[in-house]
């Protein structure tokens, strides 16, 4: 998945990982196999030269194993969208606390909805628990951030957007990448061109996955041999559980919590990085003060958001499954929290 618009607009800091991930989408994307972009002498924006760039992309589309009909059909209303690189060129970067992030993201109003939603969909949530092994509450808080639980999908044609963002040229590759997977998704007729919309970035439906998320993790959660994540709410659970736990998703632990930290605390034990984790017996050896119990031997990091003067967590494997999503701390915190307050009395 995936900075949501959400994350994005509030606050968080613009994290772009290594996979060239942008807002609105997951951070962890599967390479599909693209060959290199052409050389195109265009002059960058250049809205004259978008037609001959559109061509080398349906070349590029047809020498992939895109039959001729989806291209036809996928470039038949093609249009060039400069509205998409504004908003890629004027990416918000402000920085915020965690704490004015939360009140923001997790309104009262937005918890009581995500409850509703819990207990409303019960039934398909169950089935996409129990056939992923991730819980439902963690389902419905992803669902919650990432769409608004289906309200906000966006509205741009996906073909259009990242054909134009792949024409701007700052990360072609990236999004030449996305088009040909939403050509794959097309093909395989999960969906028609004119319902293929999606945000300015490229995330669609109702889970924000990007094109290359959707073929590597969508699902088919009531099989009608389609996975439509924008109206099928089958398909939107499964696919986002399905994200998690091929991410790595532990059932047995929990994402975390909010800790207290002894004024000896060694800053250099902070971090997610492999070594750094310890178990839950080494940490209260060290002066870590939990809020709850937890097994004694699992693996756990710390981690201070906004450094000294902010709030301590204590994290577990979840809590970095969850930033394969999106790597943000902030969003992954949000996550948490919300599964929480989700199944508390």
């Amino acid at each position: 998945m995936k900075l949501s618009i959400m994350a994005w607009l509030m606050g968080a800091a613009v994290l772009v990982g290594g996979s060239g991930n942008v807002i609105g989408a997951e951070t962890v994307l599967t390479e599909l196999p693209v060959a290199p972009v052409p050389v195109i002498d265009v002059v960058p924006n250049d809205e004259s030269q978008f037609p001959a760039y559109i061509e080398k992309l349906k070349a590029k589309a047809l020498a992939q194993g895109i039959d001729q009909q989806t291209i036809d059909q996928a470039f038949a209303n093609v249009y060039f969208l400069n509205r998409v690189i504004q908003s890629d060129q004027n990416q918000l970067e402000k920085k915020i606390m965690l704490d004015d992030y939360l009140r923001r993201v997790l309104p009262h109003k937005k918890v009581q909805r995500a409850r509703q939603m819990y207990h409303a969909n019960q039934d398909k949530l169950s089935r996409a628990s129990e056939r992923s092994g991730v819980p439902a509450n963690y389902i419905v808080a992803l669902w919650g951030m990432e769409s608004n639980f289906g309200k906000m999908q966006g509205k741009e044609d996906i073909i259009s957007a990242m054909s134009t963002l792949a024409f701007e040229g700052r990360r072609e590759a990236f999004f030449t990448k996305q088009l040909m997977a939403a050509l794959q998704i097309l093909q395989q007729k999960h969906i028609t061109a004119d319902q293929l919309k999606g945000s300015w970035a490229g995330a669609m439906g109702q889970c924000q996955f990007m094109p290359t998320s959707f073929i590597t993790y969508g699902m088919d959660g009531d099989g009608d041999g389609r996975i439509d994540i924008w109206n099928n709410l089958d398909d939107v659970f499964a696919s986002t559980a399905n994200y998690l736990a091929t991410e790595g998703w532990n059932n047995k632990e929990s994402w975390g919590q909010e800790v207290r930290i002894s004024k000896k605390f060694n800053r250099e034990w902070i971090g997610l990085e492999d070594e750094k984790s310890k178990t839950v017996g080494e940490w209260k050896t060290l002066g870590i003060k939990l809020s709850k119990k937890v097994p004694t031997g699992q693996r756990a990091w710390i981690i201070q958001p906004d450094d000294a003067e902010g709030r301590t967590f204590l994290v577990f494997n979840n809590f970095r499954t969850i930033m394969h999503w999106n790597r943000s701390t902030y969003f992954a915190i949000s996550i948490g929290t919300l599964a929480d307050k989700v199944i508390q009395n």
